[in-house]
């Protein structure tokens, strides 16, 4: 049996700790040849010493003194620790036959995109890569010809229901939302929704900050964005239902009218696993679906007034190439704004509205060319939203 050597991005995240699970369950199938993590030292620490990789990244030199010292502490030798943005680079390029990319935001970009030039295929996670310069890594992956595998629970429910088919026949494609956990609110009490209440997700156990985007819908936005470039297909092929048992991962219509959906419990290990296996599948203990006792699945439209950000989507894509980039930028900023309780939770709209709107008035129909545009968007996006963030407080 092949074994497959794995690099991790963002491996003391929740997408990184299970992707840690799925690997020990099956010890014969992988090995971890490379990690890399932010400020979680401790939890770093544990990692290495239980897998025993060649490299490591971290983000500060800090926390490489703090890694060596923990390791030396539990007599364990430490393998070569490397720093900051060219850490994460030299772990996306380090010799593995599969990198996961399960970094939060836009810090992801570069080191997936270093992956992608490496020639190492890609389990991706970290959603705001494809949002951010969709196009740049269409040209880049038929360049390389690696495989990009989504991790994404819908995105993989897609790829799913596409293997055997034929492109020209998809009609278009359905992301669930599971709504989040204001679904059922009133717009004046989410207008005075607490931090803690929009951490509550009903159906999923994420970290703060994609907890944050599900409940103003703007995490099924980037998925919009995100599905039109894996999937290579027009913004008007990508729509949205809202599914509050999170049941049905997502749909795809073929031009027959017939629908093809993938089913399962919310639980983020089989799409991992998928990612990491494929084409084969993993004999997962997972909990198993019965349709019988579960009764009934619920569709409804979503609620565009209650939850303005999911539109952005189809602005930003119809826009300027470097607009979902912008776009991005802008919730980032007002996400650790609205965590920090420095905004209530309307407020991520509004400035996500406004820095969307200001760039497509300056900049309509640009196209990206090179990752310095996007970059350059990037950074225009968060110097607009930290304005409109100080106009807010003023």
């Amino acid at each position: 049996m092949t074994v497959t050597r794995i690099a991790l991005l963002g491996s003391t995240g929740s997408i990184g700790e299970q992707t840690l699970e799925v690997v020990a369950a099956f010890p014969e199938r992988f090995e971890v040849v490379a990690l890399a993590a932010g400020r979680r030292i401790a939890r770093l620490a544990e990692q290495v010493q239980a897998l025993r990789p060649h490299l490591v990244a971290v983000a500060t030199d800090p926390g490489a003194f703090e890694l060596r010292a923990r390791l030396c502490e539990a007599g364990v030798a430490a393998p070569e620790i490397v720093v900051g943005d060219a850490g994460l680079i030299a772990v996306a390029e380090f010799e593995a036959d599969k990198v996961v990319a399960a970094l939060v935001g836009a810090v992801g970009l570069r080191p997936t995109l270093a992956a992608v030039r490496a020639g190492r295929d890609v389990a991706l996670a970290n959603k705001e890569v494809l949002v951010m310069a969709g196009a740049l890594f269409q040209r880049e992956l038929r360049c390389s010809g690696v495989r990009l595998l989504p991790v994404d629970s819908e995105h993989s429910a897609i790829f799913q229901a596409l293997e055997g088919q034929r492109t020209e026949d998809l009609s278009r494609i359905v992301l669930t939302a599971s709504g989040g956990p204001f679904r059922t609110w009133p717009a004046a009490r989410i207008a005075a929704a607490s931090t803690q209440q929009a951490l509550a997700h009903p159906n999923w156990d994420m970290g703060p900050k994609i907890s944050i985007d599900s409940a103003t819908l703007m995490n099924k936005a980037l998925e919009v964005i995100e599905a039109r470039w894996l999937f290579d297909v027009s913004p008007a092929q990508v729509d949205v239902v809202v599914h509050p048992q999170s049941i049905v991962h997502s749909l795809v219509e073929f031009v027959d009218g017939s629908l093809l959906a993938q089913l399962g419990h919310p639980d983020m290990k089989p799409p991992i696993a998928l990612a990491l296996s494929h084409p084969e599948r993993l004999p997962l203990e997972t909990k198993r679906l019965d349709l019988a006792e579960i009764g009934r699945l619920d569709f409804e439209a979503p609620d565009r007034a209650r939850f303005p950000c999911l539109d952005l989507a189809w602005r930003a894509l119809a826009g300027a190439e470097t607009a979902p980039a912008v776009l991005n930028a802008a919730n980032e900023e007002a996400v650790a704004a609205f965590l920090d309780g420095r905004i209530s939770f309307p407020c991520i709209a509004r400035v996500n509205t406004r820095v969307l709107d200001a760039h497509l008035s300056a900049h309509a129909g640009q196209r990206i060319e090179q990752l310095e545009q996007v970059l350059a968007a990037d950074a225009e996006g968060r110097s607009a939203a930290r304005r409109q963030l100080e106009e807010l407080a003023a």
